[in-house]
């Protein structure tokens, strides 16, 4: 059994809203934190972008063990 397009449609959005939801949350809190001179609030900023982008690949990676292997 394969991957259905549904599926794909359903990672591409999961992946999306997920990661910026996250990303933004991080990026909010951070700035917000080091605007007010507290500078923890870097550490929320600086990883904020691949942390949203490591969510949608472990969805994807998740969606690829259903894939048939060859051989």
């Amino acid at each position: 059994m394969g991957v259905t397009r549904e599926e794909i449609l359903v990672l591409g959005l999961t992946a999306g809203v997920v990661g910026s939801l996250v990303g933004g949350l991080m990026l909010g809190v951070g700035l917000g934190l080091a605007v007010q001179g507290a500078h923890i609030g870097w550490l929320l900023v600086l990883p904020a972008a691949p942390v949203a982008g490591l969510l949608g690949y472990v969805l994807a990676r998740k969606l690829a063990k259903k894939l048939p292997t060859q051989g």
